[in-house]
């Protein structure tokens, strides 16, 4: 199974305003540090990342891309975002310092601007990217001691204070710069799919099922997985309420059997 490989469940876009981005460990076969490069069975085994972008106000997963950690895969996450989300501009995405979400957030979204050219001789100078000023960027840096968090340092890396302020007020969940909500679908993730227990004997053997594991627990859970807390925030609501009724995407609590035998590309409406 490839990298980066793309899903989807409806040609209309969820109600995202903010987006969450992590990365999940786990590992098939054997741990990283027992494989050998040179030996070709372990070249499917090792370390595998879940590259996961969360609409925190949905309690949404809006993309998963399961591979190794490296920027290939993280821009392809944030590709998913931009596709799922129909090219919207006015986000709020917030990650961990990861490094290459703020390259590859810049690269997806930006666009180039011509640079001003300076009077006399000489090759103008280059057009640079630029992302839309009607999105911020911002990051969480945890330093930890002894297993527990001792300090927090939120940074804005594109976007200004006024609008971070303005995003933060449209949104009905965070009232600053997190990830809580992404690291919260992160242990939601590990309790209903054991193949990624931090110490299991469930451990995936099979790279090709633990990516398909993966695809199917974590996006039957947008559908199939009725969540509390957005009941509580629906004031309309009767009953239970799934991530994709919260954010559009459905109008009731589908079954897995109605889940995993809809067509993945479904006929267009005549």
């Amino acid at each position: 199974m490839r990298e980066g490989c793309m899903t989807n469940w409806s040609r209309s876009p969820p109600l995202t305003s903010e987006v969450q981005l992590d990365e999940k460990w786990s590992f098939v076969a054997k741990k990283e540090a027992q494989c050998d490069p040179e030996r070709l069975a372990d070249r499917e085994a090792g370390d595998r990342w879940d590259h996961t972008a969360v609409d925190p106000e949905h309690a949404l997963l809006l993309a998963l891309v399961p591979g190794k950690r490296r920027e290939e895969n993280c821009r392809a996450v944030v590709e998913e975002v931009r596709a799922r989300t129909g090219g919207r501009e006015d986000l709020l995405l917030t990650s961990d310092e990861y490094a290459p979400y703020e390259t590859q957030i810049q690269a997806v979204f930006g666009f180039e601007v011509a640079a001003p050219r300076k009077p006399g001789p000489g090759r103008p100078p280059k057009p640079h990217t630029v992302v839309p000023d009607t999105m911020v960027y911002a990051t969480v840096k945890k330093t930890r001691r002894e297993g527990r968090v001792v300090q927090v340092v939120r940074s804005i890396v594109f976007g200004t204070v006024a609008l971070l302020a303005a995003l933060l007020k449209r949104s009905s969940v965070s009232s600053t710069i997190n990830t809580s909500f992404v690291e919260r679908h992160n242990g939601t993730d590990r309790g209903q799919n054991a193949r990624k227990g931090r110490k299991t004997y469930c451990f995936s053997k099979s790279l090709e099922v633990h990516d398909a594991v993966s695809f199917f627990v974590a996006f039957s859970y947008n559908f199939c997985w009725p969540v509390r807390t957005l009941r509580d925030r629906e004031p309309l609501a009767t009953g239970p309420v799934t991530p994709a009724m919260s954010a559009g995407l459905a109008d009731h609590v589908w079954s897995v059997r109605e889940w995993a035998t809809y067509p993945a590309l479904p006929d267009e409406p005549t």
